[in-house]
């Protein structure tokens, strides 16, 4: 790990497999305006959660490397499955702030949960890792539901976020959850925000849904604050980028105009590791 001074002027660098991290991306923004960010879509590997670890970790690693290297001031690993994968290399591997998605869902799901009985959804591979386990063993009065999602993720690529067949493979997905009588939802996969509506109607008003958008922001404006690099607003107007590694950046430029009405904002696929700029 080199050590290098970190400008508060930088950008923050958001990486994901594809469109679910916007809805980390998004959430910042809202909380930190003049904040500049990098976001990085790994669209040519997405999706990671059927991938096994090892495979994820090397990607994941390969995108991060990048993020640092091209200058950012913190990183937020806004993936569920990639933080599985890379949260321990992560915090070793760099000079920079590394938030990920995983601890304050967690810590955010036992402060709200009534009855103690939280039902987890996301990847095969995030349910295999066992990452949010770890955070849920210190509370032993907590009893864990986990379920695989595989589909969802599929869903929310391909833009059918409501509808019969999406809510079809929820209520199927969700049974074994709700017949455990969960009273917390944690949507272990930064896609599944999108998915809010149909996961709402299968559990209930009474089961409280817990995404990674919101508790994520949260923690990277606590790190900024606390490693004193928020930015300045006299710098100027901040910046929003997009690195998509896949060649074909249609179909994301798509989905992102669609799930958050993202326009204006500078969007480079990058392709064999040179990016050519395109707009969204």
């Amino acid at each position: 790990m080199s050590t290098r001074t970190i400008s508060a002027d930088a950008p923050i660098g958001v990486f994901d497999s594809g469109v679910g991290g916007l809805t980390v991306a998004r959430a910042i923004r809202d909380q930190l305006p003049n904040e500049s960010i990098l976001y990085a879509a790994d669209t040519a590997h997405t999706p990671y959660g059927p991938r096994p670890i090892a495979e994820v970790r090397k990607l994941a690693l390969g995108i991060l490397d990048s993020l640092v290297e091209s200058g950012v001031k913190m990183l937020v690993i806004a993936c569920n499955t990639a933080s599985a994968a890379v949260l321990r290399d992560a915090y070793e591997r760099y000079d920079v702030p590394v938030v990920e998605v995983i601890g304050p869902t967690a810590r955010s799901a036992l402060s709200i949960t009534r009855n103690g009985r939280i039902g987890l959804i996301g990847t095969t591979a995030t349910i295999q890792s066992g990452a949010y386990n770890e955070h849920f063993a210190a509370s032993p009065e907590v009893t864990l539901t986990s379920q695989a999602c595989p589909r969802f993720v599929e869903l929310v690529e391909a833009g059918q976020t409501s509808g019969p067949e999406t809510l079809r493979v929820a209520e199927e997905y969700l049974a074994p959850l709700i017949a455990n009588q969960i009273d917390t939802l944690v949507l272990g996969c930064t896609h599944y925000p999108f998915l809010r509506g149909a996961l709402r109607q299968v559990v209930g008003p009474d089961v409280a849904l817990v995404s990674s958008d919101i508790e994520t922001a949260n923690l990277v404006f606590e790190k900024l604050t606390e490693h004193h690099l928020l930015r300045d607003p006299a710098a100027g107007p901040p910046t929003i980028r997009y690195e998509t590694t896949g060649g074909d950046t249609s179909e994301f430029v798509r989905l992102a105009r669609r799930m958050l009405g993202i326009g204006g904002d500078s969007l480079d696929p990058v392709v064999n590791g040179k990016a050519h700029a395109a707009s969204i």
